[in-house]
């Protein structure tokens, strides 16, 4: 029941990217070295004028005595048995004693106004965060599939603050975080932990669990949310890629087959197997790219464009190069390209060059 409890208290929680901050033993090690810096120091000032104080009990003040008067002095208890007799100590007392008072205080509770402090700041980064967002790309799971289409999607320029995780383990979002990436903690099938995410907003959802059931779920409610969002989905089984797409996917990756198809490609042409695995492997080597036709492409047939173009969509069609529905290229279609990826220089975003086709 305790972890039941546990697991509902971090539910639905949104983890912005983590900021590079003093560990807390540290804080507390140097707020500790301040205080004891104060209290020497002011039982030190009061041993120096040890004469110009008057001990109720025996009537001289010895360096005891001066730690004894900081420490009660410094943390406002005053007692009264010793107190400054002469004018130089009661002038020591306004000017240097009484401001280091303060400064004892200050460093006491400055650890409760820092955690203060760091609620409202964090509070405040949320609510710009959620009223900034747009258009931005929602990862549901954080494992290997994830990861891969996160990375994937980085190197084709989509940048950090527009991926927000959402995966049910606090350690894999602690995980995201700290790489940079927003989080939020909790099962993707309930529609307050996608909120949560803004993925009513998002442009792009990315479903990377790991169970089938779990993805046609996290289907349903993504797309009740959102009607308009691209749903990209990954399923295990190629038996439930149907289930998928009548849920509302746009588009269904059969991981298990894909990787067996890649593998028996492997076994016949190794070779033709690497060339592949280059292709789906954005930023390096050869790049799918798909690109709308331009104005000077408009007429002209899909292989006498400069690029190396596999495949034409035309509105809801994905046709062959060598389709003859294809015919002259029009502006609204679109390109399927090979190209030549080169890292970039300056933003780390891959540069994109045309494939040369001879």
């Amino acid at each position: 029941m305790a972890r039941q409890a546990d697991e509902h208290l971090v539910t639905a929680q949104v983890k912005l990217p983590k900021r590079v901050v003093e560990r807390p033993l540290r804080q507390v090690a140097r707020r500790l070295a301040m205080a004891l810096f104060v209290l020497i120091s002011t039982a030190l000032i009061v041993y120096a004028d040890r004469d110009g104080y008057n001990d109720n009990n025996d009537g001289k003040v010895d360096l005891l005595d001066a730690f004894y008067y900081a420490t009660v002095t410094l943390s406002t208890t005053g007692y009264g048995d010793i107190v400054p007799a002469s004018d130089i100590a009661r002038v020591v007392n306004i000017l240097v004693i009484t401001p280091l008072r303060v400064l004892f205080l200050i460093i006491l509770v400055g650890t409760t106004l820092e955690v203060l402090t760091e609620r409202t700041r964090e509070e405040f980064r949320l609510n710009r965060w959620r009223s900034q967002l747009r258009e931005h790309t929602v990862v549901v799971g954080f494992g290997t599939k994830g990861r891969s289409a996160m990375q994937t999607l980085i190197a084709k320029g989509l940048k950090t603050e527009q991926i927000v995780i959402v995966d049910p383990s606090a350690k894999v979002i602690e995980a995201a975080t700290a790489d940079g990436f927003v989080g939020v903690v909790g099962d993707a099938t309930r529609s307050d932990v996608l909120l949560r995410a803004e993925a009513q907003k998002a442009r792009q959802i990315v479903i990377a669990t790991q169970r089938d059931d779990t993805a046609v779920l996290v289907t349903l409610t993504a797309r009740q949310l959102n009607r308009g969002a691209k749903i990209v989905a990954a399923v295990r089984e190629e038996e439930n890629a149907p289930l998928l797409r009548q849920s509302g996917a746009d588009a269904v990756i059969t991981s298990a087959s894909a990787a067996g198809r890649l593998l028996g490609l492997s076994v016949l042409s190794p070779s033709a197997g690497t060339v592949m695995e280059d292709l789906i492997q954005q930023g390096s080597g050869l790049d799918l790219v798909e690109r709308p036709v331009i104005k000077a492409e408009v007429g002209m047939g899909a292989r006498e464009t400069e690029d190396l173009v596999v495949s034409v969509v035309r509105g809801h069609r994905l046709l062959g190069y060598d389709d003859p529905a294809v015919g002259k290229l029009q502006l609204t279609d679109r390109l399927i390209t090979i190209v030549r990826a080169t890292p970039g220089h300056v933003t780390g975003v891959p540069d994109l060059r045309p494939l040369p086709k001879d």
